[in-house]
């Protein structure tokens, strides 16, 4: 079981103008609420770890995840309201975000919830706002320390810091996250647009040394329309981007990096060791893999993820 921790969500993006203001078109979301349908349409057992709302909004999150096959036996239900994402789209498809998420459900994941979360895990994701505000952040970090605990028995611990300034807008959080989770991580997957805000001036290939010499085994920086990048024990390898008619980005990074589990499930490489001893060929064909799902993502609107037989 691959389970998946985080925000659940309404993003809700902006429609035409009308005669007295403008049409909204919400639809369900989340990074991480994403990353999780994105690996159940590939074919993957995801699960997902959060508290959602018992309210209309809270339903329909719970409706949309049971439909995908996301198993939501971890998933404590809270009256709180239902996080709101408003989402405004440039001329180049490129969204910008306003959240309104102070008291809503999906921050309320206290410490008694990890009773929910059972001990046979492959992969425990973090990432996203979730890892930053309290009390949720702090139950995933046990969640980790418990995994880490169970040594060779314990899941494979993947992260995405995922930035989001307009939630916790003090970066000095966001770092002080990476730096515990970077010991404590086997899978790090990171946009070259986070790097920049935690670390500037820091070459990808410096950060990638310090997370390898820190213990992550497989580090893969992904570039937007540059295509990506990865680095482990054997080296570095590249691949390009996939030509696409973008219709907007919206769950592209999530795309990426449910395809990339994805993959190394399918090669039975979804485990520390396997993650450090892929040869740069395979690294190669594992972030291809990833960077054809994103494109089908980039070619529709919203976070319309591709399902398994879509990159036959």
């Amino acid at each position: 079981m691959l389970m998946i921790c985080g925000e659940a969500l309404l993003d809700v993006f902006q429609g035409d103008e009308t005669r007295t203001g403008m049409a909204l078109d919400a639809n369900v979301g989340g990074s991480p609420f994403n990353l999780a349908v994105g690996l159940a349409r590939l074919g993957q057992p995801a699960a997902f770890f959060s508290a959602i709302s018992t309210g209309f909004a809270g339903e329909r999150l719970m409706r949309a995840l049971v439909a995908e096959g996301v198993d939501t036996r971890a998933v404590a239900r809270v009256e709180a309201p239902t996080t709101l994402s408003l989402i405004g789209l440039d001329a180049q498809g490129v969204p910008s975000y306003a959240f309104y998420g102070d008291g809503c459900a999906d921050r309320l994941v206290r410490l008694a919830e990890l009773q929910r979360v059972p001990t046979q895990l492959a992969l425990v994701n973090l990432g996203s706002y979730a890892s930053v505000v309290e009390p949720v952040a702090s139950t995933q970090r046990a969640l980790v320390e418990r995994e880490r605990a169970r040594g060779a028995s314990g899941a494979l611990i993947a992260f995405d810091p995922n930035i989001r300034l307009n939630v916790e807008p003090d970066l000095a959080r966001w770092r002080d996250q990476l730096d515990w989770m970077l010991p404590r991580t086997d899978l790090l997957k990171v946009s070259d647009e986070d790097l920049g805000l935690l670390l500037p001036g820091t070459s990808l290939d410096d950060f990638a040394a310090r997370a390898l010499a820190a213990g992550v085994r497989l580090v893969v920086v992904t570039r937007g329309a540059e295509g990506a990048l990865g680095w482990n024990a054997r080296g570095r390898s590249t691949t390009e981007p996939v030509r696409v008619q973008v219709v907007d980005t919206v769950g592209a990074g999530d795309t990426f990096h449910a395809a990339l589990i994805t993959w190394l499930a399918e090669h039975r490489a979804l485990n520390a060791a396997s993650l450090a001893a892929l040869a740069p060929g395979e690294l190669h064909d594992a972030l291809g893999f990833a960077a054809r799902a994103a494109a089908i993502t980039c070619s529709r609107r919203g976070a319309d993820m591709p399902r398994r037989d879509e990159l036959d």
